[in-house]
């Protein structure tokens, strides 16, 4: 079992930045695929960005067409944290972060992931 909790969520000004993070428990996922995702009100959640291992430390990212070029997800193993920058936020970028894992390959999809966390808020103001 994989506890994780979001954090960083909050209020900021379109065109500012967040980092928003994903603390896991119960075991260590650094052979997980994490992945982040956001639900606006009134919509689906919607994968934004995963970060899967090739092998030792290394891990390929892979991102939603809309974070390319203004997101980057990455890790601390020694913290076992997940971490979600973004930049350039506008209004469409509020909702919910989610982030989730999954230790068979993960992908893109909700239902490629078995564990989340309660999920953090976030508002940008116009």
């Amino acid at each position: 079992q994989v506890q994780l909790v979001e954090s960083g969520g909050g209020l900021v000004q379109a065109g500012g930045s967040l980092r928003l993070s994903c603390a896991a428990s119960g075991r260590a996922i650094n052979r997980d695929t994490m992945g982040w995702f956001r639900q606006a009100p009134g919509k689906e959640r919607e994968f934004l960005a995963s970060s899967r291992r090739i092998g030792g430390n290394v891990y390929s990212t892979n991102y939603a067409d809309s974070m390319k070029g203004r997101a980057a997800i990455s890790r601390d193993n020694a913290k076992n944290t997940v971490y979600l920058e973004m930049n350039s936020l506008q209004p469409e970028d509020a909702g919910v972060y989610y982030c989730a894992a999954d230790a068979s390959g993960g992908g893109s999809l909700t239902s490629d992931y078995d564990y989340w966390g309660q999920g953090t808020q976030v508002t940008v103001s116009s």
